[in-house]
């Protein structure tokens, strides 16, 4: 009886290997953390969260299975730092979105306008950023990002009311906060799931999403000075 020739299979999985090792060699310790997060935002952006996994991360960054493990324990974590990553982002589209305005009430309408814009440039991001579910909000970065974006919020429904927000706000202060969220967050998610087209139908095609947001604003400002 012959011998049947080896499986060329083992060699190709061992020259993979090699090869991720190798690509993993090119990084300093921070590069690769930073690669496999551009890693797992492309595979979000391409495949949606449930294309995310540690395995997945290091594919796409050409790593070896073990790489995101390493730095981030487990799919959890990734999409935690992930998140976190988000959350800066987004308060920093929501600061450029504050200094073009001076006037007090005029600031907290541009930072909705940001939190709007960012929703809609990054709609799998954002998603992942508010599914409390799939992040681990005990890590640092995550906890300090997401608490730095809501004080942008906090720090402008302050100045909208000529009060500084103290450690303890007070009912009026939380409850106009939750107003101010509340319509930029529904805003972005009726526009990211689509809900809004009937509406945005009889508006222009190119700006229609910007007219209504801008008219919702107008008429919540014209509410708070009747009030």
């Amino acid at each position: 009886m012959t011998r049947s020739a080896p499986i060329r299979r083992t060699s190709r999985t061992a020259g993979s290997r090699k090869r991720a090792e190798g690509n993993a060699g090119r990084y300093h310790h921070g590069a690769l953390r930073e690669a496999l997060l551009e890693a797992a935002e492309r595979i979000l952006r391409r495949d949606g969260i449930g294309g995310l996994s540690l395995r997945a991360a290091a594919r796409e960054a050409g790593v070896s299975h073990a790489a995101p493990k390493n730095h981030f324990g487990d799919v959890a974590g990734l999409m935690s730092e992930l998140a976190a990553r988000g959350f800066e982002r987004f308060a920093a589209t929501m600061g450029r979105s504050l200094q073009a305005e001076d006037a007090p009430d005029r600031r907290l309408a541009a930072l909705g306008r940001g939190y709007v814009a960012f929703a809609r440039a990054h709609p799998d991001l954002f998603l992942l950023m508010f599914r409390s579910e799939r992040l681990d909000m005990s890590r640092p970065a995550l906890r300090t990002a997401a608490a730095g974006s809501l004080r942008l919020l906090s720090e402008a429904v302050g100045a909208r009311r000529g009060e500084k927000m103290a450690v303890n706000p007070t009912l009026a202060q939380l409850a106009e906060i939750a107003v101010s969220w509340s319509l930029a967050h529904g805003f972005s998610m009726l526009l990211i799931d689509n809900r809004l087209r009937p509406l945005l139908a009889e508006l222009p095609a190119d700006n229609g999403a910007d007219l209504l947001f801008t008219a919702m604003l107008d008429g919540l400002r014209s509410r708070r000075r009747g009030g």
